[in-house]
């Protein structure tokens, strides 16, 4: 079904029918086919990008939409209901447009921020290694400065990069000096001498977009290219990593709408003992519940998306989005395939593949023990 939304401008209410006629046209027709081929959608991308659809949280005076986060991650979810895969890596290129659009300098924003906000350069981010994930300040990939401070030589290993080997510039975060204040950020350029992505990771699910390690054998990076001072890496890194939760947060709703929006049309179509499934009240009290989880969930990303655009602190909030959200993702899919029956444990039907799909939305932009850990420590300081 068309999700009824509350939009605060007659703008917005475009941007969403816009949304979902690209969403529709271009996405849903091809997703199920690259999906099972594990194959990347040549020129998705650029569509999306010249639909204005890669910049929306961004000011206009660089090529942004200039929506508020209230509308972009509604237009997130909308694409996600099509294709989740496309949905993450639009939520990345964002989150990789963060650093330089918050830390950079008027130089370094001319130079590069209006082909990535118009879509002409995709990006990724390197946060993770191999040894380190949800702890950040334990990164062992070290950028070692030159004697006259013109660039940097780059050594180690990344991990769980979307995008990776496909995206134009990555966000690398790599050691510059010791314990938690010797990370820096840099933009790499995909081309880089010295830089490498592995083989894309066999995963459960999100298979049209590839998710490779990154490694730096040597690789020469010139200190132009250092977003914000030396040592300030992982306060960049964490700036984003709120709006990045809501990112996946309000990606996890689209996942659960679609499962939800595929089992209510299976229970009005199937019938069992001459009556619809849906007819049938245990049935329909399943479906009630994976209602009330999505609407649950998207009220949830909606409220820290709201205190974010009024200026309000929102850590707790966007944590607990994204747990509730994820997890609620997790459910719906799940009960959705035990709606099917036995056909939702084939592949004749996209339940199964949202159901894949919905793990990973607990795991990245910090593990849901993460969010948990964020929530209890908020309360002990009573935030």
């Amino acid at each position: 079904m068309t999700v009824d939304r509350l939009l605060p401008t007659d703008e917005a209410r475009d941007l969403i029918a816009l949304t979902r006629d690209v969403a529709d046209k271009v996405l849903a027709p091809i997703a199920d086919a690259h999906e099972k081929s594990e194959t990347y959608p040549e020129g998705v991308f650029a569509t999306l990008g010249e639909a204005g659809l890669l910049s929306l949280p961004y000011p206009e005076e660089w090529g942004g939409g200039a929506q508020t986060y209230e509308v972009y991650l509604q237009v997130l979810e909308e694409l996600a209901a099509r294709w989740a895969a496309i949905a993450v890596a639009v939520s990345v290129h964002s989150l990789a447009c963060h650093p330089l659009m918050s830390f950079g300098t008027e130089k370094q924003k001319q130079r590069w921020l209006p082909d990535m906000l118009g879509g002409s350069t995709i990006g990724a981010y390197s946060l993770s290694e191999p040894q380190a994930g949800s702890d950040a300040a334990a990164l062992a990939c070290k950028a070692t400065a030159s004697a006259d401070g013109s660039s940097y030589t780059v050594n180690g290993s990344k991990a769980w990069i979307t995008h990776g080997g496909i995206a134009d510039f990555y966000n690398l975060f790599a050691r510059t000096g010791e314990g938690s204040k010797g990370i820096s950020c840099f933009l790499v350029p995909r081309d880089t001498a010295g830089l490498s992505f592995g083989k894309p990771e066999e995963k459960m699910g999100l298979h049209a977009v590839p998710t490779t390690a990154a490694h730096y054998d040597n690789a020469v990076v010139d200190a132009g290219r250092r977003i914000g001072a030396e040592g300030q890496g992982l306060q960049i890194a964490f700036s984003a990593l709120d709006s990045g939760r809501l990112g996946i947060a309000a990606v996890a709703v689209g996942i659960a709408q679609a499962a939800l929006d595929d089992a209510v049309a299976y229970a009005q179509e199937r019938t069992a003992f001459g009556r619809k499934i849906i007819d049938h009240q245990g049935l329909g009290f399943l479906l009630a519940d994976m209602a009330a989880a999505v609407d649950s969930a998207r009220a949830a990303y909606l409220d820290a998306a709201r205190r974010r655009d009024a200026g309000q602190p929102y850590s707790r909030n966007a944590s607990v989005a994204k747990l509730v959200a994820t997890d609620a993702a997790m459910k719906v899919t799940t009960d959705a395939v035990q709606v099917f029956g036995g056909y939702g444990y084939t592949r004749d039907f996209r339940v199964e593949r949202l159901m894949r799909e919905a793990k990973i939305t607990q795991i990245f932009e910090g593990t849901n023990q993460i969010q948990r850990l964020v929530i209890s420590r908020a309360l002990q300081s009573g935030a």
